[in-house]
């Protein structure tokens, strides 16, 4: 949106507008500066050049086909999808105690608060007022040096009204920054909550994940030790040397020492999910274990329209309310250089006797009107103006790079989605076919068909490959959960926007 689009053109001084500052301003006001318009939606009709309608199938439940479904709604609770009660519950906990929400919701009440505070400032002020002044005067003052006069009380009660005129629209200017300031950290807010349910899911997933290596490790170790001992018994007969009875000691060794290393990040990966919920890292042994085996994988996997995320995206909307008080901080800027006009007035009583407050010829008042016209300055509010539209400029390239970056985010998931299916059906492939060769060329070691290097090659392919299957099938349903976070999480359908303002206002 162009800088200098307007509510009105009011330039000041001219003998048009100063008429209209009598007949017209004074009743309705006049917000100079420009006037904000969201910005429109992208262009852009898809993520990726090409997505094909479903991912391909690998044997498993983790190998089932997804579905991309365009312009299907995203539940609030998506995690849901995984039909996993364990982390459902894991979710809420976090989303109760999570001390990042709970400061992102104090930060959103105090841009509220302040909001309110300012709201006053189109409205009349009115103060009352009390004061008891002892005095004690001199006589020279009056040209009577010698005179000696008593002490007295001087007795005040009054009431004062001030009114500022927002006729260029400086108050209205402010009060939008501050509104946009409060539409920001309510974004944030949102964003936070997403960014802290996402982390709990992935976070489960990748426990999940580290579990299955481990158990893959450890079945990988017994397979390597009843080598070993098939090893030792044909070592005894002569069958082998000694150096191939130590490589497979050597490689024994080395699947064992892998352990602690996923060990020590199951560990990690469990205090982190305590952290995240709210909770110190010692309190993790409540939480339940998290597998693969009681994850499910969503089939149909629903994908926002291009045109929708900028509506949907919490960083989207947040720097879009940025772009919105810099535009509003132009309108400040531009107020600043017209004048401002101010109505005070106050009425009150005044004595030397308190029983006589408020009695016969003891009232004063006084009601003025002030003018404030900015002459010379130096260059300063004008320069304050062009550093406004400069910053405004700024908001509005850190908006499109935000939009680009989240078109980006929801490609790359999109086809790492894709990539996932794919690799996981090559891994299944690869992970049957090295277990195949592994008893096969166990068999013809104990007939003497082959050395003992093919066998020591074979088990370390089968350790690999297992190890792999186990991290592709973590990744799609971490690649699942990516989209719905890249997509914006269906914050919007958790209710009403009075229900979901009442939710971030919760401590």
């Amino acid at each position: 949106m162009p800088v200098g689009q307007r509510r009105r053109r009011c330039r000041w001084p001219s003998q048009r507008c100063a008429a209209g500052a009598v007949a017209g301003w004074l009743v309705a006001g006049c917000a100079v500066g420009p006037d904000f318009r969201s910005p429109a939606a992208p262009s852009a009709t898809g993520y990726t050049a090409a997505l094909p309608a479903q991912t391909p199938a690998a044997p498993g439940k983790e190998g089932i086909s997804q579905r991309f479904v365009p312009g299907r709604e995203i539940p609030a609770q998506w995690w849901t999808l995984f039909h996993s009660e364990p982390l459902d519950r894991l979710v809420q906990l976090a989303l109760a105690n999570s001390p990042t929400l709970a400061a992102a919701r104090a930060t959103l009440r105090e841009a509220r608060e302040n909001r309110s505070a300012r709201q006053g400032v189109l409205l009349p002020r009115a103060d009352a007022g009390f004061t008891a002044d002892r005095r004690k005067i001199s006589g020279a003052g009056f040209g009577q040096a010698g005179s000696n006069f008593k002490p007295f009380t001087i007795y005040n009660a009054s009431v004062s009204v001030s009114y500022g005129f927002d006729l260029f629209g400086r108050s209205k200017r402010e009060l939008e920054l501050l509104e946009a300031q409060v539409d920001y950290q309510r974004f944030q807010a949102e964003a936070a909550y997403l960014t802290l349910s996402a982390n709990i899911v992935t976070g489960a997933i990748r426990e999940a994940s580290l579990r299955g290596q481990i158990r893959a490790t450890r079945e990988i170790l017994a397979l390597q030790q009843q080598q070993l001992s098939l090893v030792e018994v044909r070592f005894r007969y002569g069958a082998v040397s000694e150096v191939e009875v130590l490589a497979q000691r050597a490689l024994l060794a080395q699947t064992r020492a892998a352990l602690p290393a996923l060990e020590m990040e199951l560990k990690q990966a469990r205090h982190l999910l305590a952290v995240l919920a709210g909770k110190f890292p010692s309190e993790a042994v409540q939480f339940p274990e998290f597998e693969l085996d009681g994850l499910h994988l969503p089939e149909e996997l629903p994908v926002s329209l291009p045109s929708a995320l900028v509506r949907q995206r919490p960083d989207i909307l947040a720097a879009e309310e940025l772009l919105h008080a810099a535009s509003a901080r132009v309108g400040v800027a531009t107020a600043n250089l017209y004048p401002q006009i101010t109505l005070t007035g106050s009425y009150g009583s005044e004595t030397v006797a308190m029983g006589s407050l408020f009695g016969s010829g003891t009232a004063v008042w006084d009601f003025g009107v002030g003018l404030a016209q900015p002459l010379y300055r130096g260059g300063e509010l004008r320069a304050r103006r062009r550093a406004a539209i400069a910053a405004y400029e700024q908001a509005a390239a850190q908006y499109r790079e935000t939009v680009l970056q989240a078109f980006q985010d929801v490609a790359d998931v999109l086809q790492a989605l894709d990539h996932d299916a794919a690799t996981l059906k090559a891994q299944s492939e690869a992970a049957q076919a090295a277990l195949e060769t592994l008893e096969l060329t166990r068999d013809q070691l104990r007939f003497g068909a082959v050395g003992y290097l093919a066998l020591l090659d074979a088990s370390r392919q089968y350790q690999q490959v297992r190890l792999d299957l186990v991290q592709a099938q973590a990744a799609r349903y971490a690649d699942s959960a990516a989209l719905f976070h890249a997509l914006g999480g269906g914050w919007w359908n958790r209710g009403s926007r009075e229900d979901v303002a009442a939710e971030l206002k919760s401590p």
